[in-house]
């Protein structure tokens, strides 16, 4: 399936995503911060990235603006669970700064799914044309 990039600082959170992530086929490289997923991103190809936004040093709406300046086509979803108390929601500011879906927590597999075809399937049907040209030629 896809090759992704998931960003979670809480480490039950990420190993539980990780987890669902390859049982849906999925290639996963698990990082914790945002620096780190920004050092993957640059050395890696990756299909589609999924990040935290509230996080220690680098937060993930500093990690999304880095990406889309230098990767603008890259597939984000960022999640969110709004915080220690659930108050602070920086979802919209995600999607309007690079985020191609967001996800607010907790969510559940089949919801997770979904995001993950939607943010993908451009890429999908550019892919499945592409073939049908090499065939066809």
């Amino acid at each position: 399936m896809a090759k992704i990039l998931l960003v979670e600082d809480e480490d039950d959170v990420r190993s539980l995503l990780q987890q669902v992530l390859e049982l849906e086929n999925h290639q996963v490289t698990a990082s914790a911060s945002g620096r780190e997923a920004l050092a993957f991103a640059r050395f890696q190809r990756f299909d589609l990235i999924i990040t935290d936004l509230i996080m220690p040093g680098m937060d993930g709406i500093e990690m999304i603006m880095e990406l889309h300046s230098t990767m603008p086509d890259m597939k984000i979803i960022a999640m969110s669970g709004g915080g220690p108390d659930g108050s602070k929601n920086f979802l919209p500011l995600a999607q309007k700064l690079g985020a191609t879906r967001t996800l607010m927590k907790p969510f559940d597999r089949q919801t997770l799914r979904d995001a993950i075809d939607a943010a993908l399937e451009p890429a999908i049907h550019g892919e499945r044309i592409h073939r049908e040209r090499v065939f066809f030629l």
